[in-house]
């Protein structure tokens, strides 16, 4: 029987993901809007996003943190122009966003020692073939397969090389050891349902001292310059950004790191989207027309969730087009270049209500497709 009960939120999109539960746009503060960014209040605004956000997620000491342009992808870029080229590159990838890094390190920054290590969606690399004196390049979360990185056990703490790591639909959502990680970065329109164009860059210590000892080979855009005469460009970290950022999105995002901080924190965050994981397992083990695109559990994104279904392509389209056309839930399609399937966004802005209230909607739809 067709349900009557539909989520009260059927925005299930892993990017930009949905708004947190309660969330009132009358409720922003404004005071910045149609000021410079550069006015002691604009600045004051970018700064207090900077320092909020290394607070809640308990960067180290030493640890910079910036918003630069581009969203995610702009300090990706940003990282991988600024900073590869000194010593030879491991890219360790298992879904789009992972080898389209791999791609840019190759026929972008055409580096001679590069390798890749490549696996097929639903599963991770061999991350043993990680080499110390190398730099890597890898996600934490394969948005676009729902695999994510079981630990960092593998990354070796006699290091010589620089960890660069993508990891916007991870952080705020899964727990990341940060002393494992040089370069991090993500945006706000991942976990926290922030708006879109901004990432954040995150630097430890020795991905400083890289930035200040090393010149690249080619020439590098203003937007990706984060150095001058040898030296850090300190601004940067302390709100004064390369371009101009919308003084709207900060204040939207300032509102969803309060929202973090009243839930319970960060481990509150988390806590919330594997609880909305644990709903879906539980819906997998009940229905064997529906599995994980995940190979085992260990690996199984708890933000980006995805399925693979007892389907053909036409039959997944219709079931997604259903749903839609039902206000049950949106844009849950799977990646372009993932495996058909559905992909089921569960961060912690997810109600575990709502992923409940879906499910019998999932078996609805699927049987109308296929009967």
């Amino acid at each position: 029987m067709k349900p009557t009960i539909k989520p009260e939120n059927p925005n299930f999109s892993s990017g930009p993901c949905t708004k947190r539960p309660g969330y009132d746009l009358s409720s922003l503060n404004t005071d910045s809007l149609g000021r410079s960014h550069r006015s002691a209040l604009g600045k004051s605004r970018l700064q207090k996003a900077i320092d909020e956000t290394s607070r809640l997620l308990g960067l180290p000491a030493g640890y910079k943190l910036g918003i630069v342009p581009g969203s995610d992808t702009g300090a990706m870029e940003m990282a991988m122009w600024s900073m590869l080229g000194q010593r030879p590159v491991d890219v360790f990838s298992w879904e789009s966003f992972g080898a389209g890094w791999a791609s840019d390190i190759a026929k972008q920054l055409k580096l001679d020692e590069a390798h890749s290590y490549i696996a097929e969606y639903g599963e991770l690399p061999d991350f043993s073939k990680a080499n110390a004196d190398h730099d890597i390049i890898f996600t934490w979360n394969g948005t676009t397969s729902g695999v994510k990185v079981e630990n960092a056990d593998w990354i070796s703490d006699e290091r010589t090389g620089l960890t660069i790591c993508d990891a916007t639909s991870a952080v705020f959502a899964m727990e990341i050891p940060w002393e494992k990680i040089d370069v991090a970065t993500f945006s706000w329109q991942k976990v926290l349902g922030g708006e879109g164009a901004h990432g954040m860059l995150i630097l430890s210590p020795r991905a400083v001292e890289r930035l200040e000892s090393y010149t690249p080979a080619w020439p590098l855009p203003k937007v990706f310059r984060l150095t001058q005469k040898g030296k850090l460009i300190d601004g940067i970290f302390k709100g004064a950004t390369i371009n101009t950022p919308s003084l709207l999105c900060v204040e939207d995002y300032l509102d969803s790191l309060s929202w973090i901080e009243e839930i319970g924190g960060l481990s509150a965050a988390i806590d919330k989207s594997q609880k909305n994981l644990q709903v879906l397992a539980q819906f997998v083990a009940q229905n064997d027309w529906i599995n994980f695109l995940a190979k085992t559990p260990e690996i199984c994104s708890n933000t980006s969730v995805c399925f693979q279904l007892a389907a053909n392509d036409e039959q997944i389209k219709a079931m997604i087009k259903l749903l839609a056309s039902e206000e049950v839930a949106f844009d849950i399609g799977a990646y372009k270049d993932a495996p058909a399937g559905l992909r089921i966004w569960c961060g912690a802005t997810v109600e575990q209500s709502d992923v409940e209230k879906l499910l019998p909607w999932l078996s609805w739809a699927y049987q109308q497709v296929t009967a």
